[in-house]
């Protein structure tokens, strides 16, 4: 997991895709963060995006650096506590301008059933199941 966060952050903006409907929906995004073991992602309860993962929970995101991509997949899964909340803004300081732990707007959500693909057109695929 440790590899999946370093290239997120390297890449700093990855891709995430939700699905609204039927209609796919993707958005720039630079949050990742290991709390408690799991890979997670901050956003705000007043977002589209929030409304489509609690609809639809499967997400997957990619991001490219260095010649190379990585595609993360699996289902998004909300964590309400405060805990959680906390140790994402701590990671990311500069989110705390708009957000805060007990705001009722920030979002933290991990990664269940995760699969992270990272690809190159030098490499064979290496996938990560987490």
């Amino acid at each position: 997991m440790e590899e999946i966060v370093k290239f997120l952050k390297e890449a700093e903006t990855y891709y995430l895709a939700t699905v609204e409907g039927d209609q796919p929906r993707v958005r720039p995004f630079g949050t990742a963060h290991i709390f408690e073991g799991k890979l997670y992602i901050q956003t705000g309860k007043k977002k589209d995006v929030s409304k489509q993962l609690h609809a639809n929970p499967k997400a997957e995101l990619c991001a490219f650096k260095g010649g190379e991509w990585i595609r993360v997949a699996g289902e998004l899964v909300e964590d309400d506590r405060i805990e959680a909340r906390e140790s994402m803004l701590d990671a990311y300081p500069s989110l705390k301008k708009m957000y805060a732990a007990d705001d009722g707007n920030t979002e933290v959500f991990y990664f269940k059933n995760g699969v992270a693909t990272i690809s190159s057109f030098t490499h064979e695929p290496k996938v990560i199941k987490f």
